[in-house]
Protein backbone atom coordinates (compact mmCIF):
# COMPACT_ATOMS: atom_id res chain seq x y z
CA UNK A 1 0.00 0.00 0.00
CA UNK A 2 3.02 2.02 1.03
CA UNK A 3 4.28 1.84 -3.02
CA UNK A 4 1.15 2.78 -4.25
CA UNK A 5 1.12 6.21 -1.82
CA UNK A 6 4.48 6.85 -2.88
CA UNK A 7 3.71 6.50 -6.54
CA UNK A 8 0.41 8.57 -6.46
CA UNK A 9 2.68 11.24 -4.29
CA UNK A 10 5.41 11.44 -6.83
CA UNK A 11 2.73 12.08 -9.35
CA UNK A 12 1.11 14.94 -7.96
CA UNK A 13 3.93 16.17 -6.94
CA UNK A 14 5.65 16.16 -10.47
CA UNK A 15 2.31 17.73 -11.91
CA UNK A 16 2.14 20.48 -9.08
CA UNK A 17 5.61 21.57 -9.88
CA UNK A 18 5.28 21.39 -13.64
CA UNK A 19 1.93 23.60 -13.40
CA UNK A 20 3.51 26.15 -10.41
CA UNK A 21 6.41 26.82 -12.61
CA UNK A 22 4.26 27.20 -15.69
CA UNK A 23 2.46 29.77 -14.18
CA UNK A 24 5.56 31.51 -13.05
CA UNK A 25 7.02 31.86 -16.62
CA UNK A 26 3.55 32.97 -17.40
CA UNK A 27 3.51 30.38 -20.37
CA UNK A 28 1.02 31.48 -23.21
CA UNK A 29 -1.19 28.12 -22.53
CA UNK A 30 -1.70 29.38 -19.05
CA UNK A 31 -2.05 32.90 -19.68
CA UNK A 32 -5.03 31.63 -22.04
CA UNK A 33 -6.69 29.22 -19.49
CA UNK A 34 -6.31 31.88 -16.63
CA UNK A 35 -8.05 34.52 -19.21
CA UNK A 36 -11.10 31.87 -19.94
CA UNK A 37 -11.58 31.14 -16.56
CA UNK A 38 -11.20 34.53 -15.34
CA UNK A 39 -8.94 34.11 -12.85
CA UNK A 40 -7.14 37.61 -11.96
CA UNK A 41 -3.66 37.99 -12.65
CA UNK A 42 -2.96 39.02 -9.12
CA UNK A 43 -4.14 35.34 -7.91
CA UNK A 44 -1.19 33.92 -9.32
CA UNK A 45 1.03 34.00 -6.81
CA UNK A 46 -1.52 32.78 -4.48
CA UNK A 47 -2.28 29.71 -6.73
CA UNK A 48 1.47 29.21 -7.47
CA UNK A 49 2.14 29.12 -3.54
CA UNK A 50 -0.76 26.86 -3.06
CA UNK A 51 0.65 24.49 -5.08
CA UNK A 52 3.99 24.33 -4.37
CA UNK A 53 2.93 24.07 -0.77
CA UNK A 54 0.65 21.02 -1.76
CA UNK A 55 3.82 19.14 -3.44
CA UNK A 56 6.12 19.69 -0.55
CA UNK A 57 2.71 18.55 2.38
CA UNK A 58 2.20 15.23 0.24
CA UNK A 59 5.79 14.68 -0.15
CA UNK A 60 6.54 15.44 4.03
CA UNK A 61 3.51 13.44 4.33
CA UNK A 62 5.47 10.24 2.97
CA UNK A 63 7.77 10.66 6.67
CA UNK A 64 4.72 12.26 8.50
CA UNK A 65 1.43 11.21 8.01
CA UNK A 66 -1.18 13.72 9.36
CA UNK A 67 0.62 16.55 7.20
CA UNK A 68 0.11 14.22 4.29
CA UNK A 69 -3.36 13.87 4.95
CA UNK A 70 -3.73 17.94 5.82
CA UNK A 71 -2.07 18.44 2.37
CA UNK A 72 -3.84 15.57 0.45
CA UNK A 73 -7.30 17.43 1.87
CA UNK A 74 -6.13 21.26 0.84
CA UNK A 75 -5.01 19.84 -3.18
CA UNK A 76 -8.50 18.17 -2.83
CA UNK A 77 -10.23 21.44 -2.64
CA UNK A 78 -7.56 22.99 -5.05
CA UNK A 79 -8.31 21.11 -7.74
CA UNK A 80 -12.30 20.81 -6.84
CA UNK A 81 -12.04 24.58 -7.02
CA UNK A 82 -10.18 24.52 -10.50
CA UNK A 83 -13.47 22.14 -11.75
CA UNK A 84 -16.11 24.60 -10.65
CA UNK A 85 -14.27 27.13 -12.31
CA UNK A 86 -14.11 25.24 -15.56
CA UNK A 87 -17.49 24.35 -15.34
CA UNK A 88 -18.81 27.90 -14.63
CA UNK A 89 -17.39 29.30 -17.53
CA UNK A 90 -18.21 26.55 -19.53
CA UNK A 91 -14.66 25.06 -20.13
CA UNK A 92 -15.89 21.40 -20.78
CA UNK A 93 -11.80 20.44 -21.98
CA UNK A 94 -10.31 21.87 -19.45
CA UNK A 95 -12.77 20.39 -16.73
CA UNK A 96 -11.76 16.51 -17.11
CA UNK A 97 -7.28 17.34 -16.23
CA UNK A 98 -9.29 19.22 -13.24
CA UNK A 99 -11.51 16.16 -12.38
CA UNK A 100 -8.61 13.53 -12.63
CA UNK A 101 -6.68 15.64 -10.05
CA UNK A 102 -9.57 15.34 -7.64
CA UNK A 103 -9.26 11.79 -7.36
CA UNK A 104 -5.61 11.38 -7.52
CA UNK A 105 -5.98 13.64 -4.52
CA UNK A 106 -8.67 12.09 -3.07
CA UNK A 107 -6.59 8.71 -3.32
CA UNK A 108 -3.73 10.11 -1.54
CA UNK A 109 -5.69 10.89 1.33
CA UNK A 110 -7.45 7.44 1.27
CA UNK A 111 -3.44 5.49 0.81
CA UNK A 112 -2.24 8.01 3.40
CA UNK A 113 -4.61 7.01 6.07
CA UNK A 114 -4.75 3.41 4.89
CA UNK A 115 -0.67 2.94 5.56
CA UNK A 116 -0.61 5.27 8.98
Amino acid sequence: MFVSLAVVTAFMSAVLLVSAGAKSLRTRHITEQMSTLEVPQSMMAFLIGAQVAGAAGVLAGLWWGPVGIAAAIGLTLYFAGAVASHLRVGDRKGAPPAVLLTMASVALIALRAATL
